[in-house]
């Protein structure tokens, strides 16, 4: 099965919920009436049903259907984090106009420090790149990115400017698979007060994470520096019946 195609899905299914064409609370149609509308199998329906379901979109109910529960966040202005995705497709999501202005590109080989900082190992040559984000004009986002030179070989200013996860997967082949993220709340430095447009503010939203190929080896570390009015974190959990089940035991005891 084409990975394109349960995507697509996901897709328009969630472009019918965030428009409210399916609104919150109600039913989505039957697996027969997407097998029917998408011409496809029942499998590229639930996978489809499920990326909707692991981003908080919707809840399958067994032998009841799928409700939706999305809501639209409150927040006038907002960037909302999701998955692994380009800066542009994020913005995009989030309804802004993107611009991205390259701060610094360099070649450098890990010392200790920069070792402990990344994960990388010492005597790794990497390439180290900080850019600016703007949304709608305004530069809110600083980022700070760390690639191992040898996984994502001929990395130039232009592809750092324009998209370097669609030259990565386009150019390069290589598939992204996982990231693994820290937030955290931390004060300006000077380099985000010559950066960023603070309006004021003292301290940033810091999203620090680690992203690995298709083979486990990490190949990229980056450090996004938010500007709280512009930063959303959601996520979605879910609370399961056999750890209810073992606290109940616990406690009886």
């Amino acid at each position: 099965m084409p990975k394109s195609k349960f995507e697509a899905i996901y897709r328009d299914l969630k472009a019918d919920i965030e428009s409210e064409k399916l609104p919150y609370q109600s039913l989505m149609p039957s697996e027969n009436q997407l097998i029917i509308r998408f011409d496809c199998s029942r499998n590229t329906v639930r996978r489809a049903i499920a990326m909707l379901a692991e981003e908080g979109y919707v809840q399958p109910m067994h032998g009841r259907g799928v409700r939706v529960i999305y809501t639209k966040s409150e927040v006038a202005s907002n960037f909302l984090i999701g998955g692994i995705e380009t800066f542009r497709e994020s913005a995009k999501r989030n309804n802004f106009k993107t611009t991205t202005k390259l701060v610094l590109f360099a070649e450098i080989v890990a010392d200790e420090r920069v070792s402990r900082r990344t994960g990388f190992q010492v005597g790794k040559e990497l390439y180290f790149v900080q850019r600016v984000r703007l949304l709608d004009g305004d530069p809110c986002i600083f980022d700070v990115s760390v690639f191992d030179k040898s996984l994502v070989p001929g990395l130039t200013k232009e592809i750092c400017v324009h998209s370097i996860y669609n030259y990565i997967e386009k150019d390069l082949g290589m598939q992204i698979v996982m990231s693994k993220r820290q937030i955290t709340v931390e004060r300006v430095t000077q380099v985000d007060e010559e950066c960023l447009a603070l309006n004021g503010y003292d301290c940033l939203a810091v999203v620090t994470g680690q992203t690995f190929n298709s083979e486990g080896v990490m190949f990229e570390y980056t450090q996004s520096r938010h500007r709280p009015d512009y930063f959303v974190f959601q996520t979605t959990a879910m609370r399961h019946k056999e750890k209810m089940e073992d606290t109940s035991v616990m406690e009886g005891h």
